[in-house]
């Protein structure tokens, strides 16, 4: 694999929607990722969510909180006409990045157009929740699925840099 096809790991971008989340405390993750060509923050939205990989998650969202999602929705989504998406709700979206929430969790996508070249970025935020006891934390779940939630944001980026590759060559 090309170094410009390596996802790496990343801080937060400093004023970036997800940066709000990093500086309230929360958990937080950035990975990204550089493709030749400009590519729109619509078109990475809609081949981050229909990849094969990520219908899988939607299947399993299906079946697991009922929450059904199809290839339309997600164009839709892309293109700014509809604000829901699977389990997923728009918490805030600008021409370059969206942030999506579902409980505790987020989801955030960007795209910065950087001399020929696209950078793609995913990330994620966790909101601690609080104990029975009042503690503040993310808990002994989040923490036993840490390790499969990084190598899965990376196979996710992945599979998007790839799906548009395709579509773009």
């Amino acid at each position: 694999m090309s170094t410009a096809a390596a996802i790496s790991v990343c801080e937060v971008p400093q004023a970036s929607l997800l940066d709000a989340c990093r500086r309230q405390g929360h958990y937080t993750d950035c990975y990204t990722t550089r493709i030749p060509g400009t590519i729109s923050q619509a078109e990475y939205v809609e081949a981050f969510y229909t990849t094969a990989l990520f219908k899988l998650e939607r299947r399993l969202l299906r079946w697991l909180a009922a929450a059904p999602s199809s290839d339309d929705e997600a164009r839709a989504l892309a293109r700014a006409e509809r604000n829901r998406f699977a389990a997923w709700q728009v918490e805030a979206r600008s021409p370059d990045q969206l942030l999506l929430a579902a409980g505790r969790t987020k989801s955030w996508l960007m795209v910065r157009p950087q001399g020929g070249t696209t950078r793609l970025y995913f990330g994620s935020a966790v909101v601690p929740g609080r104990s029975r006891a009042g503690r503040s934390g993310l808990g002994p779940t989040f923490a036993a699925l840490l390790g499969f939630h990084k190598l899965y944001s990376r196979a996710l980026l992945r599979a998007a840099r790839r799906r548009l590759a395709k579509f773009h060559d």
